[in-house]
């Protein structure tokens, strides 16, 4: 059953990939295309930047050549009223800061009376919950309080800076007065550029933002189509069938032994010289066989001739006519008996002298 579900469940995550894969694509071209356009509109944006500025300042030259030096003159002026303008501006930050904080002051306020009128309604009993929203208003009243006296304190000082700035302006007006009436067309120009250069600037660091924005888009689909790659790739070297596990068949009789062949006949040897020692042990006394004298041609020469055997059981009975010195034990031994006193032989016996 799970067989059978197993190619639907492939088929369904292959499918869903290749969806994938195409929708990230389609991401990834838009992205492009919209990296190209907005550079293109970025670049034509800075060069026209580039323009004005180069044209403002040959003409705000051209016209300081003409003025003379009543634009030095009038100049502190002009610097006091630009002083006193953003000082004017922080002024109306300030003041909405300090009306948003006697709003929260009063919303707390009311929060306490609301608090206090559910703790006194039943004076038998001490509710937690109106309890915890007492505390919970008054550290909020508290917080409210304190924000305030700090935004008032801040829009008192801008206040008194802005006036400053106001008063120092009203002194230049009166001292530069007619340095001021000769330079009025240069600094009018001089304005209306800078309003000119402060639009085009905003829009190329607007630009600029797009083109961060589809770039960023950009490596997402990307790296999510990396992603998907990395994930099919996965995929097919998990599918790769398995290498089987079960036991390998043996070479058929006359065929020749391979290198892996002969790691195994090394082990099938061993394990026979140690059940015929033992069972030559128990029959009585015989010479052991020498085993430091073998020799590796002499161990693979035995491997391979009992590869050509169509059965591994006759190696309890190798050993009793086998003697890796040359000599024969089963002669010595006199040959193993059964229960019922016969001799009993093995099954594919063979007399092999090295």
């Amino acid at each position: 059953m799970s067989f059978q579900r197993c190619p639907q469940s492939q088929d369904g995550g292959h499918s869903g990939r290749k969806v994938r894969s195409k929708e990230e694509l389609e991401h990834l071209n838009q992205a492009s295309e919209e990296i190209n356009q907005v550079e293109l509109q970025l670049d034509e944006a800075r060069t026209t930047y580039r323009r004005i500025l180069q044209e403002s300042a040959r003409k705000l030259n051209t016209q300081g050549s003409h003025l003379g030096s009543c634009i030095e003159k009038a100049r502190p002026y002009y610097e006091a009223r630009r002083l006193a303008k953003e000082a004017q501006q922080e002024t109306q930050k300030a003041a909405l800061r300090y009306e948003r904080a006697v709003s929260m002051h009063n919303a707390a306020r009311e929060m306490v009376f609301v608090a206090e009128q559910g703790v006194m309604a039943d004076k038998n009993r001490l509710d937690p919950t109106w309890q915890e929203m007492l505390n919970h208003a008054t550290c909020k009243v508290n917080e409210a309080e304190e924000e305030r006296l700090r935004g008032e304190r801040e829009h008192q000082r801008v206040t008194r800076l802005c006036q400053q700035a106001e008063a120092r302006v009203q002194a230049l007006q009166k001292t530069l007065r007619r340095a001021i009436g000769k330079s009025r067309p240069y600094f009018e120009l001089k304005a209306q550029f800078s309003q000119i250069l402060e639009e085009h600037k905003a829009k190329v660091t607007e630009l600029e933002q797009q083109v961060a924005q589809a770039k960023t888009r950009y490596s997402v689909a990307l790296r999510n189509l990396e992603q998907i790659s990395e994930q099919i790739h996965a995929r097919r070297r998990g599918g790769l069938p398995p290498h089987p596990l079960g036991p390998r068949r043996s070479s058929p009789v006359g065929a020749e032994a391979g290198p892996e062949d002969i790691e195994d006949g090394d082990s099938g040897i061993e394990g026979a010289e140690g059940a015929g020692l033992e069972e030559g042990s128990s029959l009585g006394p015989g010479p052991a066989p020498d085993t430091d004298t073998l020799s590796l041609l002499s161990l693979r020469t035995v491997a391979s001739d009992l590869q050509k055997c169509d059965s591994v059981e006759h190696l309890r009975g190798l050993s009793d006519h086998v003697s890796l010195d040359g000599q024969e034990l089963g002669t010595r031994s006199g040959g193993r008996r059964g229960s019922d006193g016969g001799v009993r032989g093995g099954r594919h016996q063979r007399s092999v002298s090295l």
